[in-house]
């Protein structure tokens, strides 16, 4: 193996070999942001080397379809989530099921499994075929859930489309992220405007299918039959979702031929693959990419160096498919003090935001629903446009928190999550002073235009600072964690009235809560380049 410079990290004949580029172009100069957790010499010089290689390439259009194509999986997931939170009062009128919140807990139930499955998965076998297939699932099950007979066969349709999507927020950030120059990583915070846009596809369906195609309420209290002919809209709201998501998963096939990631190839010990993909990309958009194989190889074997360290992994298990490789996955996330962490923080501001985001958003169509009647009465027509509105604000807080994170005015990242947190929790403690329709909205639209600053941010952040190797399962119990809460909000909903401002001043202080994690993060991304 090859001497290493012990300050860099990397071979020192590289820069002899590099052609003369601007360093603030190229970001060479930039720190990798694990680089200095010496978990692994090897992997750490070649993974230096495959970010010199993206910040040359720089920007193309490769990285912006994927911004598109990935940005899709961001909008079904908010599309199943609130879809299944808007039709499932109507749905309970057709089938009046003896536990009310059951599709929220089914919801989340396939969501969470699909995190957990999709992102091991992603570190044991690579992140292009998750990527292929997971939208596919999603839709098929939401086409297949509109036509449910009853309560529980509508549960276990939800369950499943929720499988196909709940994977997709942890492989859509990777693999952007894996592909992302160094300069543009702020691209990954704003890359959850999808997420807002898919709130608004949410809000415009129920806006059209629900007023007009819906039962008035339970027939024993209203005397109106509620069957398919009569409530068809809650159906039509599945069937328009999982048609649009059907062509979102066509446009991920043929849009895009994805490659396996280089960051994952390297942790496989498969160079020369990482050389082909970068200089592929490289010839493709003519740009300039100087990586070689022998750069590569004069760095030495992935994990040789780990197998002598005591308390180090390698990327992993003798058996791919065991119970071993998980736990090599959830090791490696805690190999270092300052990781582990990391890591524990990370998961803890997934529980917290876990339990706020659906406490007050999954259930605001009940909350909506009680102050539109005491503030003098809301046409569903009206409940519903407010409902598109609001979710409508959500889209350009992404952008803003990209543009924050970037800039050391707000302490980069995790500045930006502090600051989203602390404005949101002021403006939970406002709404709950709301006495007018005018209000209502104008609230409501500002704590989702505030909420999304903070949440935006942590979805990038959390791929940014986990190890490549083990990002997949890293960011997938993060999500997992998430989901979890949100069965349990579902739980405490049953037993809590969402109709009074309990569950507003719950969040407000939940986000209290993870504007003191934010600024315990030890690692900042900003003017740093992810592992």
């Amino acid at each position: 193996m090859a001497d290493f410079d012990d300050k860099n990290k990397f071979p020192p004949t590289f820069e002899s070999q590099q052609p003369e580029h601007d360093v603030d172009e190229l970001s060479m100069g930039k720190g990798d942001l694990l680089g200095k957790e010496g978990v692994d010499p090897v992997l750490e010089a070649k993974m230096h080397l495959i970010n010199n290689a993206i910040d040359e390439i720089g920007m193309t259009r490769y990285q912006w379809k994927l911004f598109i194509l990935n940005g899709f999986g961001y909008a079904v997931d908010s599309l199943i989530l609130l879809i299944q939170s808007i039709i499932a009062g109507y749905a309970q009128y057709e089938f009046n099921p003896s536990y009310d919140n059951g599709l929220t807990i089914a919801v989340y139930v396939g969501m969470l499994v699909g995190a957990l499955f999709w992102g091991l998965s992603a570190d044991v076998i690579g992140r292009k075929y998750a990527f292929n297939v997971s939208l596919l699932i999603s839709s098929v099950f939401c086409i297949v859930a509109g036509a449910s007979p009853n309560w529980i066969v509508l549960g276990l349709f939800t369950c499943l489309s929720a499988f196909g999507a709940g994977g997709n927020l942890v492989l859509d950030t990777a693999v952007f992220l894996e592909y992302l120059p160094s300069k543009d990583q702020w691209l990954l915070t704003l890359m959850a405007a999808w997420w807002g846009l898919g709130q608004l596809i949410a809000g415009l369906f129920a806006w059209a299918f629900l007023p007009n195609y819906s039962c008035p309420g339970y027939p024993s209290e209203t005397g109106v039959p509620c069957n398919w002919n009569t409530n068809p809209g809650w159906r039509y709201v599945w069937f328009a979702n999982g048609a649009l998501v059907f062509v979102m998963s066509i446009l991920r096939i043929t849009v895009i031929r994805l490659k396996e990631t280089p960051k994952f190839l390297v942790g496989e010990g498969k160079d020369a693959e990482v050389v082909e993909t970068l200089q592929f990309i490289a010839k493709k958009y003519n740009k300039p990419c100087s990586l070689t194989l022998d750069q590569m190889e004069a760095c030495g074997v992935t994990g040789a160096a780990n197998n002598q360290r005591r308390g180090s992994v390698s990327a992993h298990a003798k058996s791919r498919f065991s119970f071993a490789e998980v736990w090599v996955h959830l090791k490696g996330l805690f190999v270092t003090k300052r990781l582990g962490l990391s890591t524990s923080l990370i998961w803890f501001s997934w529980l917290l935001i876990g339990l706020a985001y659906p406490l007050y958003n999954v259930f605001l169509p009940v909350y909506l629903k009680t102050r539109g009647a005491a503030l003098g009465g809301l046409s569903q027509s009206q409940q519903w446009r407010n409902y598109a509105i609001a979710n409508a604000c959500s889209i350009p807080s992404p952008i803003l928190a990209g543009f924050m994170c970037r800039s050391k005015w707000f302490w980069g990242r995790r500045g930006t999550m502090i600051i989203g947190a602390l404005v949101t929790m002021a403006f939970f403690f406002a709404y709950t002073q709301v006495r007018n329709n005018d209000e209502n909205l104008g609230f409501t639209a500002a704590i989702s235009f505030c909420l999304n600053i903070y949440y935006g941010t942590l979805y990038a952040y959390t791929p940014e600072v986990l190890p490549s190797a083990h990002r997949g399962t890293g960011n997938g119990v993060s999500i997992g964690l998430n989901r979890f809460m949100g069965i349990m909000s579902a739980v405490i909903a049953t037993y809590a009235d969402t109709s009074t401002p309990v569950p507003i001043y719950i969040c407000a202080a939940l986000y209290i809560a993870m504007a003191i994690v934010a600024a315990a993060f030890p690692f900042e991304p900003m003017g740093n380049r992810s592992s």
